[in-house]
């Protein structure tokens, strides 16, 4: 015996540990597997059914073509099975929001020939005997950038408690059009802080000069706002501005939009826009929220917004607001711009309500050819829309129901109407147990689903809750 060979009873298996039984392999067999077997294999049940032959009797030639019926039902089937899918991949998506609202921006020549050099602050430097070097006047506009740019201009404006009309001037341009980043920031915080109020409601510092709509019209041209036109349907405009590099945001257009919101806050002292420059102004803020280049400037856009929107006198806001809600609805599509348009208006405040329910209103007035903003006949309108007819167009349905949500529940106008509110809620209603869970035409199910929550919204309201239905 090897004393290296393990002994007898080592080998033998211990009585107390039952022996393992041997693991089963199992194989999985997906759903693509069964389909290459399927077709691949010759088991496709038409090659089998013209591979096969009769035999045997009368009796059996009567079961076999019984099953080479089913066969050919089950083919059908799965044909136009096939079929409808084909038709579902064939679709075309729905474009996502966005419009290009700049095109290629234009140099100004507003930076030349400013006439700074005379202005009196200037002079004082130059004719100073204790400043200890020589300024120039030729060097006069790069003193002053640099004290801008320090933050000196500012404490010395405090300082005497007004502003040369040449400096305002000047700064306000620097604001603009300069496309030096910190020159361009300061001369915001410059404005910023000479257009504040003090406790009193009064302005700090003694100015007359103020940007004026022109300068801020022109100013917003020369970026390349494309908005303007009626009609610009800036998505379809890429093309032209494409192979610019001067294409897209400007640079200057969050200082554009400070200093907008700079003016409307001083309205109690001083009106510098008038209804309809600020009608002008308010379209052009709430455009730019279409363009997904601005993305990152939510709150300042919010900001501007909503100094814009409590600009004007109580007397002048209804109207205002009709006219800004028409304006925009003639240059939004109806698509998903225009929800977009719609759920960008988040103010709390009853004008920005009343604007986002406004806004609503003219855009289903437009689509439908309407002339008169009848709300009664609008609500007919989209609740004869029947979601069983196969030719129901899904995704425009839903842009109606969430524009209709924002027209009824968006302020307080409609929230008494009973008749109108139970005629909206049983229409949801239809809309949420009508389309079935199986029909997966293009966005029935999202309409099925948008239904069902602002049926539960719309009940909220509907017993005095508040709150707001986001369009999204």
């Amino acid at each position: 015996m090897v004393m290296d060979e393990p002994l007898d009873f080592e080998e033998e298996d211990d009585p107390l540990f039952p022996a393992p039984r041997p693991t089963k392999r199992k194989k999985v067999i997906g759903l693509d597997d069964l389909l290459l077997d399927y077709f691949g294999t010759g088991k496709d049940l038409r090659k089998v059914k013209a591979a096969k032959t009769k035999h045997g009797p009368m009796g059996h030639d009567s079961d076999e073509e019984d099953k080479k019926g089913r066969e050919d039902e089950i083919c059908k089937i799965f044909e136009d099975c096939e079929e409808k899918a084909k038709g579902l991949d064939a679709r075309d998506d729905v474009t996502p929001w966005g419009q290009q609202i700049f095109g290629c921006q234009k140099a100004s020549s507003n930076l030349s020939d400013m006439g700074v050099e005379n202005c009196q602050l200037l002079l004082s430097f130059c004719a100073s005997e204790h400043l200890g070097f020589d300024l120039e006047i030729q060097q006069g506009e790069g003193f002053l950038e640099g004290m801008l740019m320090d933050g000196w201009l500012l404490k010395l404006v405090h300082i005497g408690g007004s502003v040369e009309d040449s400096i305002a001037s000047w700064t306000l341009t620097k604001l603009l059009y300069s496309s030096n980043k910190k020159l361009q920031v300061s001369a915001t915080d410059f404005w910023d802080s000479i257009l504040s109020l003090d406790e009193d409601d009064k302005l700090l510092i003694n100015l007359g000069y103020f940007p004026s709509y022109s300068v801020l019209k022109c100013s917003i041209l020369s970026y390349g706002y494309l908005f303007e036109n009626p009609g610009t349907k800036a998505s379809t405009s890429e093309s032209a501005t494409a192979d610019s590099s001067d294409a897209g945001p400007p640079h200057n257009i969050i200082a554009w939009l400070r200093v907008v919101s700079a003016c409307c806050k001083i309205r109690k002292v001083c009106s510098i826009f008038s209804a309809s420059e600020a009608e002008e102004l308010l379209v052009i803020v709430i455009s730019l929220f279409l363009d997904r280049g601005l993305e990152g400037l939510l709150i300042i856009l919010g900001d501007c917004l909503n100094s814009l929107v409590l600009y004007f006198d109580t007397s002048e806001w209804e109207s205002s607001c009709v006219m800004v809600a028409e304006s925009i609805a003639k240059r939004v599509s109806m698509d998903l711009n225009c929800l977009r348009i719609v759920d960008c208006i988040t103010g709390t405040n009853k004008r920005s309500k009343f604007l986002r329910s406004q806004l609503a209103l003219q855009l289903l007035k437009i689509n439908f050819g309407l002339k008169v903003g009848n709300v009664e006949k609008i609500l007919k309108l989209v609740t004869s829309i029947n979601v069983k007819e196969k030719e129901c167009d899904f995704f425009r349905l839903y842009v109606y129901l969430v524009l209709m949500d924002n027209l009824l529940f968006s302020s307080d106008a409609f929230r008494d109407k009973t008749k109108i509110v139970d005629t909206w809620c049983n229409y949801l209603r239809n809309c949420s147990t009508q389309i079935a869970c199986t029909n997966w035409g293009f966005y029935a199910p999202k309409v099925r689903n948008k239904a069902s929550y602002l049926l539960q919204g719309a009940i909220f309201k509907k017993t005095g809750g508040d709150g707001n239905v986001s369009a999204w």
